[in-house]
């Protein structure tokens, strides 16, 4: 099973576009709980409510040395039949993205990564010959200061110029010759996530940027989806992690989950 195979099967098995992002901040975390402990719980109480979980590798680097055994730990805990996203956003020079790609696929055993293409096509090429798994190309970032150069008006190719988010993307559809590439492209930005999606149709797309970014979900759903209602991985990380730091964070955690599910699935139906 490749990963759109399996993340489309999450999607139906669990009625769901969430994707929890399990970005450990100890500051904000239970006093007295683990990393893993409190990755573990947050898992056990989504697992039946996500389509994927998305784990950002800095917060697990800050940690220090035992910050790669808990990345492999929580790596471990999530459920086989769910995808678990690496968000490592490579990119560097052939040589070194192979030992990047190595990594997170054959190491860690991840079934999808971010990759920035800054560098190129021959940045991305190792990551891209793991056909079974799943490359998510930055695109149209969430954060305020992608303006500085996506937003930028170049040249395309064809006598006309495009914002560079434009091109990007239209470079992810030429490398997709094995169907593994999708797009990140942010929540805060939603005309720019209509256009993507609009010249993308059947591309899936990682949508980080709702809660506490400020990302307005009801146009995330409607601009995001494919003409399935699927293939849009809504991700959310602080907002159901922390909706407690007390003990009852676990409940608290399912709860926030729950509520995000019912509320990006009741888009989902009502939306024309």
């Amino acid at each position: 099973m490749n990963f759109i195979e399996k993340l489309t099967a999450a999607m139906r098995k669990n009625h769901s576009l969430l994707c929890v992002g399990l970005d450990p901040d100890q500051a904000r975390m239970p006093p007295k709980v683990s990393v893993a402990d409190f990755n573990q719980a947050i898992i056990e109480a989504t697992a039946d409510l996500v389509c994927a979980y998305k784990i950002n590798f800095a917060f697990y680097e800050a940690l220090g040395d035992d910050g790669i055994n808990v990345l492999k730990q929580t790596r471990s805990f999530v459920p086989g039949d769910i995808p678990v996203i690496g968000d490592a956003k490579r990119g560097d020079i052939g040589n070194t993205a192979r030992a990047y790609a190595r990594a997170i696929f054959d190491y860690f055993g991840f079934d999808a990564t971010t990759v920035n293409p800054y560098l190129g096509y021959d940045s991305l090429e190792p990551f891209l010959q793991y056909r079974n798994r799943g490359i998510f190309i930055l695109c149209r970032t969430s954060n305020a200061g992608a303006v500085d150069f996506q937003a930028l008006n170049v040249e395309s190719g064809d006598n006309k110029r495009l914002p560079l988010f434009q091109i990007v993307a239209r470079k992810a559809a030429e490398w997709n010759t094995q169907g593994n590439i999708g797009l990140v492209v942010g929540a805060t930005y939603p005309e720019e996530l209509k256009i993507i999606r609009e010249q993308h149709p059947d591309m899936p797309l990682l949508i980080p940027g709702i809660g506490a970014q400020g990302g307005d979900l009801e146009l995330t759903v409607r601009y995001g989806v494919d003409r399935h209602g699927e293939k849009a991985i809504i991700n959310s990380s602080r907002q159901i992690l922390y909706a407690s730091a007390g003990k009852d964070f676990v409940p608290a955690a399912r709860r926030a989950a729950t509520e995000l599910r019912e509320q990006i699935n009741h888009i989902r139906e009502t939306s024309p």
